[in-house]
């Protein structure tokens, strides 16, 4: 004859023996460490394309280490958003432009200022990829939550795009133009004689066809993309306002949860692709000139000579946009010292 009470300490019996190895089979079969990398461009686009390149290369290489997810087309987070999602733990890695970062860390803006106005491709990597650009990367890391894994990628020279003709510098007197961000380019362009405007990408071909503003402030490549000479863009001032990158981020609180063998991988998977992304970009840019000119925009290109004195008469200022933005002083005093040593290709004061 059974005792009273045997049965249901059996039954807890068996309660607790199944959540016993229930829950030490969950935490053996714990899921693998997520890893969402955002980027805000199309699926055409060259950042895109390289960003989604390495993700894929990453999650073979990691065995199964990494769950790695590629977002694109702002399917997470706008650019503008990023640095706060990563912030806040939303977001494993980005890559946003150089343009987001003044409002977090100042001394990316020293990459806006005049100094850099129709700079070499050469002379610009020689700062970001020498002392100054690893002290800037630096600075990112000790002021934001994040980790700068490698060098920057690069997007294209940014020009002026325009519904009314640019010859010469003064044309741009009050014509009002949109840029995508960054205190700088907003500074340099007011400098110029135009009135900087922020307005959102998705609302800037309605803006353009009601007149509202008669000019942008970007790429050959981001124009190609948007088909923007369908919205009533004509003219391009091809004088190298500046040379947009990328900067990889990731969350510093995901990176220490990594182990060191896989965090050197990262930084190994990343750099191995760096090169061939600035390539691409820069054929992009070139190949995104032709279609612009077939679609018939007319380009306005300044000689070396006049770009190298505008770049003279933005420098008259370039010590107030200094003191705007938060741009340490021997930042600017170290780069100015890296162009004396890459003279030509537009690198040259008068």
């Amino acid at each position: 004859m059974q005792k009273r009470g045997t049965f249901p300490l059996r039954v807890l019996l068996c309660v607790f023996l199944f959540l016993f190895f229930s829950l030490g089979f969950a935490k053996a079969e714990s899921p693998l460490p997520l890893m969402r990398i955002s980027v805000e461009n199309a699926p055409s686009h060259v950042h895109s394309i390289a960003v989604k390149r390495f993700a894929e290369d990453l999650a073979e290489k990691t065995r199964g280490r990494l769950r790695v997810e590629f977002y694109d087309s702002a399917r997470l987070y706008r650019d503008a958003q990023v640095l706060s999602a990563l912030a806040g733990d939303r977001v494993e890695m980005a890559v946003p432009g150089t343009w987001h970062f003044d409002r977090y860390e100042p001394n990316v803006g020293l990459f806006l200022l005049p100094a850099f106005y129709g700079r070499s491709k050469e002379a610009v990597h020689a700062v970001v990829d020498g002392a100054v650009g690893k002290r800037v990367a630096s600075l990112i890391e000790e002021n934001l939550p994040v980790v700068v894994p490698g060098r920057w990628l690069d997007l294209g020279y940014a020009h002026v795009y325009s519904s009314r003709p640019i010859r010469v510098r003064e044309d741009m007197a009050g014509m009002k133009i949109r840029v995508a961000g960054g205190l700088g380019n907003a500074l340099r362009i007011e400098a110029l004689g135009g009135k900087a405007l922020a307005i959102a990408w998705p609302d800037l071909p309605a803006r353009l066809l009601q007149g509202d503003i008669e000019g942008v402030l970007t790429t050959h490549e981001t124009i190609r993309s948007a088909r923007l000479w369908e919205s009533g863009l004509r003219h391009v001032f091809e004088d190298k306002q500046y040379f947009p990158q990328y900067i990889p981020l990731i969350r510093k609180s995901f990176w220490r949860r990594l182990s060191p063998d896989l965090q050197t991988l990262l930084r190994e998977t990343w750099e191995a692709h760096v090169e061939e992304a600035r390539r691409e970009a820069g054929k992009a840019q070139e190949e995104a000139r032709v279609i612009l000119l077939n679609a018939g925009m007319v380009m306005h290109t300044p000689s070396e000579e006049r770009i190298a004195a505008y770049r003279s008469f933005l420098k008259t200022k370039e010590r107030e946009m200094m003191e705007a933005i938060g741009v340490h002083p021997d930042l600017y005093a170290e780069t100015l010292e890296i162009f004396k040593t890459h003279s030509g290709n537009g690198t040259t004061d008068p």
